[in-house]
């Protein structure tokens, strides 16, 4: 498994961990930004990572700014892209599981590192379950082209 990961300003410690984690993961990732403290727009680093995601450079993508909710609305304009903004475990696993979200996008105000860890390890390593599942996920696919 490749991933991209990207972080506004206001996602950097998040971002450090997630990387800590995917390199005891053994997971190859690309960090595309940003790496600075200063007040940059999160659409300029959602987009490398759900356009990454999309074109198959990578298998899946992570975000981090503030509440993530930024980061997840501008990932979700990209076709193709299925990114949740999680907080919580259980959420993170059915995301995967139901919905084959293919980005999560956390929030380094929301939650702390302790529990950004958990629910990065969660949706790295739970699968999409397919079946009843795959037919909801291709509807979604279908309203892309409306």
């Amino acid at each position: 498994m490749k991933v991209a990961i990207a972080s506004d300003h206001g996602g950097l410690n998040i971002k450090a961990e997630i990387k800590s984690l995917m390199d005891e993961m053994n997971i190859q990732y690309e960090d595309v930004g940003c790496n600075c403290e200063d007040s940059v727009d999160y659409p300029d680093y959602a987009l490398p990572v759900a356009e990454k995601v999309v074109n198959g450079e990578v298998d899946r993508g992570i975000l981090i700014c503030g509440t993530g909710i930024g980061m997840s609305i501008a990932a979700n304009k990209i076709k193709g892209v299925r990114c949740a903004l999680v907080h919580d475990t259980f959420s993170a696993k059915a995301t995967r599981e139901h919905n084959d979200s293919n980005i999560l996008s956390m929030g380094e105000r929301v939650i702390g590192p302790g529990l950004a860890r958990e629910i990065a390890k969660i949706w790295l390593e739970t699968e999409f379950e397919g079946g009843r599942h795959a037919r909801r996920v291709e509807k979604i696919t279908l309203l892309e082209n409306k």
